[in-house]
């Protein structure tokens, strides 16, 4: 991994955990990113603290990129449809399992809820197979 640093990923995960814990604090709400998301677009209820927080993540990691970075992330090499896919298979996951990893992994392990543990544990299992088969099984890697 290019660039990792362990105080800037501590950092970040401090800044993670507070804003979940704020966001539950003062407003009442999970900081389910797919859940936030999916409420702004659907246009079905008025709350605009849904596109603030929404907003407030693209600043914040503009901020990050473009000021903070010893050096710039580097640009993915997937090709668009395998990126289309992945996208899509995330978001019928997300649905599926009622939450996504940051719903699911800082707020739903937070709160010490077995669901989310059980979806965790899915998660990160997938993903550990996703690597294997796209880089040890897959002819010509992706």
């Amino acid at each position: 991994m290019i660039g990792f640093n362990e105080l800037t990923a501590l950092f970040g995960g401090i800044l993670i955990g507070t804003s979940a814990t704020v966001l539950l604090l003062f407003n009442g709400r999970i900081a389910g990113i797919s859940g936030i998301v999916n409420g702004a677009i659907s246009f079905k209820s008025a709350e605009s603290w849904r596109w603030i927080f929404i907003i407030g993540m693209l600043i914040g990691s503009a901020l990050y990129e473009y000021v903070l970075a010893a050096q710039p992330t580097p640009i993915s090499t997937f090709a668009p449809w395998a990126m289309l896919g992945g996208g899509f298979l995330v978001g019928f996951g997300t649905r599926m399992g009622n939450g996504c990893t940051s719903g699911h992994g800082v707020c739903g392990l937070g709160r010490l809820s077995l669901r989310s543990l059980v979806a965790v544990l899915t998660f990160m299992a997938s993903a550990i197979a996703t690597v294997f088969l796209t880089h040890h099984v897959l002819p010509g890697g992706w």
